[in-house]
Formats: C-alpha cells, structure tokens, sequence
C-alpha cells in the first residue's frame, strides 16, 4: 500500500494526523480503539522555511463534490504482497501490525490488486477478481477510514510480468517464473516476448482478451467500491499489462492496439474509461504512469504528457508518476527524488495533478516538491515501512502542530526528537 499528502495550495502545506491506540502492538484485540485526527499548513517564507499555520487547513479535493482528499504523504505499503493460501484474499491479521494504520497518513492505497487470477504478479498476490476477496477488503477498507485516512485500491494486472516467485523466493536477485507445477500459469501480453531469460513467455493477447481484461478492470472496480475504497487507481506503470501496450519496445503489434502512438494508448485508454464508467463521479480515478522506460526508442515524457491530456479528457483526475520497468536492460538514473522532474512536466505541460514518487524520504524534501508546484502529492511507501510515523516526524521537522492520539501523547516528538 501506499499513502499520500498534498498541496493547500500557493506553497502551503497540509500535514493530516490520524492516530489509533489501545491494540498497537498487541494482538488481543482488546482495549480502546481511540482515533483521532488534525490537520495542520505551513506556509513557507521567502527564505522557504515552514512557517506554522493554521491547525484547521484542510486538504484539497480531486472532485468537488468528493470526501477523498489527498494530504502530502501518502503510504503505498505492501498490501499486494499479503494473499493467503494462494486465494488472492488479503490477509487482516496483518491490520494488526499494519505500520500505515496509525501514523497521519492522509490516504492509504494498496499495491497491485490483481483484477484476474492469470494478472497476480506472484501466487502469494492478493486480488480483486471475486466476491470473497471484496468481503475481505472490507474490514481493511473500513480500519483505514477508522483511523482518519482515506481508502484506495490500485487495479493491476501484470501481463507477461506475472507468475513470478515473490521477491523473497526464487532465483537470488529474480523474481524468476513459477512454473505451472508448483503453482505457478500461463501468461499473456501485448506480444509474445518474455520480460527476460528467467521470466515465462506469453501468448500474445486477442482482442477478446483484451476486451474480457477490459472488463476485468470494471468488475474489479466495482467491488473496490462494494470493499469501501474511495478511490481508485489503474496500474499502467512498471512493465505491467497496460505499460507493455504503451512501450514500442514492448508492443510490436499490427493491429488496433499497436503501432501509433494512439493505438498503443488505446488499452489503457480504455482500461481508464471502463473504470471511470463505473466508478462514482464525486469520487477520483488515479492512473500510475511510467513516464519514461529508460531506454533509446522506448515510451517517454513527451508520449506520457500526450497520454496524461487524453486521460484528463476521460476524467482521470491525477497521474501517479513513476518510471521504468519495461525493458530488463533499462538504464536508470537513480538518485533522490530522480522522477520529480517527470511529475512536474506532467501537471505543466498536460494540466492535470500528480503525484510524486521514488526516494523521497524527508520532510523538506517532500515539502519542497509541494511547494515549489513540481506535484500536488508525494506518494511514500518505503519511508513509511521503515518509519511508521514520518508524518509525525514530519511535521515536527516542519514545525506544525499536530495532535497525536491520547494514548501516544507521552511519545510525542518536537524537532529535537525528544
């Protein structure tokens, strides 16, 4: 899963605080279950440090008529990794220990909840793909709002990318395919090549295919929202099913679906509408984006803005910028906050919010992304598995009162961390 904040605007910053105590860390499941929350802005002052503002600042909304708002930091923590007895159903007992529960977060987003079986990147993933799995978002759903954070699933299917061993299992330093006898599939794609060496290879996908994945995204929506999820996500990024259609690299059909650069969009295309269609209107629809595959001849910025304006035009309401993942000899420039610039030419150039995403890890850093317009959100995941209350230490770095919940209060942090 992921989680989210977001811009008040002009430079303004809005921190949302959502606690719960009484069975943090335990798992007797009794005692007060306390939530609390509080919003908080900084404004920055010509020499762009935070000054405190006003502790009722509330958060921007994607649609007008939408309880969704998306504060500055936004968990994405792992929730796709945590399927039971290769079901696909999320497993609640890890809402015990679940570090993104508690801490502030504004919205929480789970990772690739696969909308078909064959579209799990590992057989341990979780899914979306029947009516089992949406009763078992349910309670997910609903200790996520409980805790003052807003609900968000991410709709994946992963193409050629799936039946691979979990990252903890396989070959070292591979996810490595799972072979058909030890639970593992059959798998499709835009075309028949495989990933890499150690990965299956596809079948390529007919138009019935990909009209019944179409569907699949509707369907899976709908029970996103049936779950309680008040926002929704198609994955397109990362070398997945919708960013192999996208990727001349990837895509060498010669029908409909590849060639141009509008046949090439058109899968995700409409994926998207499929998913607006059946999606609430006063609620966001979300598309994470690959906006570069880091490789000569490859799916790139110009091709993400021009697909960011015809999703716009659908009524997708935010791009969730990241990069890469299409190709395995891909040649990526990693460093801190290396995707921002991606983010920020996005919502310039195509007119639509983003989301910034990879190596952001600290509260200035998160903040002057935000401020300086290069995003409306920054989207953390690993900064908040490593520390469940980044926000909290965020604000304290930034010098804005939030108020922690009751039974944590004796553990509240100033900016000496003390």
């Amino acid at each position: 899963t992921g989680a989210a904040v977001a811009t008040g605007g002009n430079g303004a910053w809005t921190a949302t605080a959502a606690g719960s105590a009484g069975r943090a860390g335990t798992g007797s499941g009794t005692g007060s279950n306390t939530t609390r929350s509080a919003g908080a802005s900084t404004r920055r002052s010509r020499q762009g440090k935070p000054k405190p503002g006003s502790p009722s600042a509330s958060p921007p909304k994607l649609r007008p008529n939408s309880s969704a708002c998306i504060s500055k930091e936004t968990p994405r923590a792992m929730l796709s990794r945590l399927g039971t007895a290769r079901s696909g159903l999320p497993s609640c007992g890890a809402l015990r220990n679940a570090p993104w529960g508690r801490p502030g977060a504004a919205m929480v987003m789970t990772e690739a909840a696969a909308v078909t079986p064959v579209g799990r990147i590992s057989p341990e993933d979780a899914g979306i793909w029947n009516d089992a799995q949406r009763d078992a978002w349910q309670p997910i759903a609903a200790f996520i709002r409980a805790n003052g954070a807003v609900p968000a699933m991410q709709l994946a299917h992963a193409g050629r990318k799936a039946s691979t061993y979990a990252p903890w299992r396989g070959v070292p330093g591979s996810h490595g395919r799972v072979d058909e006898g030890h639970g593992g599939w059959p798998v499709m794609g835009a075309g028949s090549e495989p990933f890499s060496a150690t990965y299956a290879i596809p079948h390529e996908m007919s138009v019935d295919e990909i009209r019944a994945t179409i569907d699949d995204f509707a369907t899976g929506a709908k029970r996103a929202l049936e779950a309680g999820f008040e926002v929704i996500e198609v994955h397109a990024a990362h070398g997945y099913l919708a960013h192999q259609f996208l990727s001349p690299l990837v895509n060498h059909r010669t029908d409909q679906y590849g060639g141009s650069l509008a046949n090439r969009m058109r899968f995700a295309m409409e994926i998207s509408a499929a998913v607006r269609a059946v999606w609430p209107q006063e609620m966001p629809v979300m598309v994470r984006l690959s906006a570069t595959d880091w490789a000569e001849g490859g799916w790139d910025l110009p091709q993400s803005i021009e697909l960011s304006k015809a999703l716009k035009s659908i009524g997708v309401d935010m791009i969730d910028v990241s990069s890469g993942g299409a190709v395995a000899n891909a040649k990526m420039d990693i460093r801190p906050g290396y995707q921002v610039p991606f983010a920020r030419a996005i919502r310039q150039q195509a007119a639509i919010a983003t989301g910034a995403v990879g190596l952001i890890t600290e509260a200035v850093q998160a903040e002057q992304i935000v401020a300086d317009g290069d995003a409306d959100a920054v989207f953390l995941a690993r900064a908040l598995l490593r520390d469940p209350y980044w926000p909290y230490h965020a604000a304290a770095a930034l010098g804005v009162a939030v108020e922690w919940p009751d039974q944590y209060q004796r553990a509240a942090v100033n900016a000496f961390g003390k």
